[in-house]
């Protein structure tokens, strides 16, 4: 065998070693979890799990998660079918609004909820000369205003995938539900919303996830789950044989809905549309302008509206300037700091950690493979709390010297939002044909070689994508941060979770207006605008005969239809 036939199988066995690695450091957690329940005893545990709150506590968190999920399919659907399929007026601007609550962390929703809605918030006083008094707290606190917050804060996940997926519809289909005599509507029913039906399981799972998972929004609006109790358990009772098992209950509600959503993603499966695509023409509202034209701006502009205001509010007394305003200033400038210095690091080892799971998935076309492609998306589906108590405890018991360290904050966020830049990196080289590498091994590279020099080169704006969404996702990630976070590390999600818990909502303002200016334009450059703003790619004519080798192209001939 020859010496670069032996480097070429001792780089495969090494990303195959790295990409097993990978898969087990993710699901850490998961066997934390298990082994902290399995050693609590059966006594402990049965008393653990028969205690009157918990099929409350299961209860309301199924319901905020399914009812969160339920609001933002309801927004999303229409604004992405009015922006790609209609005729609506200044479609191009209510597209990228309606893609911007992406950026608004829930505690800061949250906040700009209490802030308008609130017993004494703005519309309180609103209504107050008019002898409407206090707006009850039943409005914005509790059930109805978690559900508010985080439905229409997370629709974009929602939002984005359905116009990715109506990029890819092929007319065709539509066309001849037309011939045969189908309405407009039955044509969007029987044809359009079945092929949508991926996009729309996907981002309600991940919406459903992310609200099961929330801790901020809840908190602030006082509203029982398990991220809160498995809170309250470890840091008020210090019980972690509690919050272990009541993040096991968590866990194992999470998974089955990963679970369920895969089996309705495989019962969903439709074919692939064809290469080449055509425009297909928008449906003309009419009468209907109007109307579109009312949801479209109460949808897009309402959220951002919403938080821009509350957050200039609240921030509007620390326009005196005076000590207290300036030492405030530099605290969140600090804080800033802190977030960059960990949200960078994080996303750049989260997007490296990511590429030999996917390379190996798709180029190695093996079963275990894939099984460890699935097996990193674990972590995903656990909260961030769960993932950082599990840190925690692992770190105290094998290596203590990284306890409280930014390492093992990094860590936590890799294993929680890895998948991100999985998806990422996964989309751009299944659109990657094998067969550049194949051209370039038979001009003398090796597989290294070719998937390096060919590739990689190729998956840049994957590469990007993957890399902002975990970038977004660290800056705004509370629990995880709380618990994993170096002493006297102070991030912005902390400082504005902390100052709200207080109630010093000016000092939670202006984190939050820094959190925002800082994650919208790599988001919106990285993730919103490629999707938002698809560039039409045109087909490639076949090369006229001659014109590769630098000389003059044969006119073209007339060819018979």
């Amino acid at each position: 065998m020859s010496a670069g036939r032996r480097l070429e199988q001792g780089a495969s066995w090494a990303l195959r070693g790295l990409a097993l690695s990978i898969a087990l450091l993710v699901n850490a957690p998961l066997f934390y979890l298990l082994w902290r329940i399995g050693d609590a005893g059966p006594e402990r545990l049965g008393e653990l799990l028969s205690r009157p709150s918990l099929l409350p506590l299961l209860g309301r968190t199924l319901a905020l998660a399914a009812s969160a999920a339920v609001l933002a399919v309801s927004v999303a659907l229409p604004l992405a079918w009015l922006v790609r399929r209609s005729d609506v007026r200044g479609a191009r601007a209510w597209a990228l609004l309606g893609a911007l609550p992406l950026v608004v962390p829930s505690y800061v929703a949250a906040l700009a909820a209490v802030s308008l809605l609130g017993p004494r918030g703005v519309a309180a006083r609103l209504i107050e000369p008019f002898g409407g008094g206090s707006l009850p707290g039943e409005l914005v606190y509790g059930y109805s205003g978690a559900v508010l917050v985080l439905g229409l804060f997370t629709y974009p996940y929602v939002y984005l995938l359905l116009l990715a997926q109506m990029e890819r519809l092929d007319p065709a289909l539509e066309e001849s539900a037309r011939s045969l005599g189908a309405s407009p509507l039955q044509v969007f029913f029987r044809v359009v919303l079945p092929q949508l039906r991926p996009a729309l399981l996907g981002g309600g799972l991940l919406v459903a996830l992310y609200a099961a998972s929330d801790f901020g929004a809840v908190s602030l609006l006082r509203y029982d789950t398990f991220t809160l109790a498995v809170y309250n358990a470890y840091r008020g009772l210090f019980d972690r044989t509690a919050a272990a098992t009541l993040a096991g209950v968590l866990a194992a509600f999470t998974l089955a809905l990963v679970a369920l959503d895969a089996w309705l993603q495989r019962r969903a499966r439709t074919a692939r549309p064809p290469a080449a695509r055509r425009v297909v023409a928008r449906q003309v509202l009419g009468r209907w302008q109007v109307p579109a034209l009312a949801f479209a701006a109460a949808v897009s502009l309402a959220p951002m509206l919403l938080a821009t205001v509350a957050l200039l509010r609240f921030a509007s007394p620390l326009l005196r300037g005076d000590d207290q305003v300036l030492r405030t200033l530099w605290r969140t400038l600090g804080a800033g700091g802190d977030s960059l210095a960990v949200s960078l690091p994080a996303a750049v080892v989260t997007v490296i950690l990511a590429l030999p799971l996917v390379v190996w998935s798709l180029r190695g076309g093996s079963r275990l493979a894939r099984l460890a492609e699935r097996a990193s998306y674990t972590g995903h589906a656990l909260p961030g709390l769960v993932v950082a108590l599990s840190l925690v405890f692992l770190s105290i018991r094998l290596v203590p010297a990284l306890y409280q360290t930014y390492p093992l904050l990094i860590a936590g966020y890799v294993i929680l939002f890895l998948p991100e830049a999985a998806r990422a990196i996964r989309a751009s080289l299944s659109a990657v044909s094998p067969r550049y590498e194949e051209v370039a091994r038979t001009l003398g590279r090796s597989r290294l070689g070719a998937l390096f020099g060919v590739t990689f080169p190729l998956l840049r704006p994957g590469l990007l994508a993957g890399g902002a969404l975990v970038f977004l996702t660290c800056m705004k990630e509370l629990p995880a941060t709380l618990i994993l976070a170096p002493i006297g590390t102070e991030t912005l999600a902390v400082r504005v979770w902390q100052s709200a818990e207080e109630g010093l909502y000016a000092e939670a303002a202006l984190p939050a207006l820094l959190l925002v200016l800082l994650t919208a334009p790599v988001v919106y450059a990285f993730v919103i605008a490629p999707v938002v703003f698809p560039r039409r790619r045109r087909l490639a004519a076949a090369p006229e005969p001659g014109s590769w080798t630098g000389r003059p192209a044969a006119p073209a001939t007339a060819q018979r239809p």
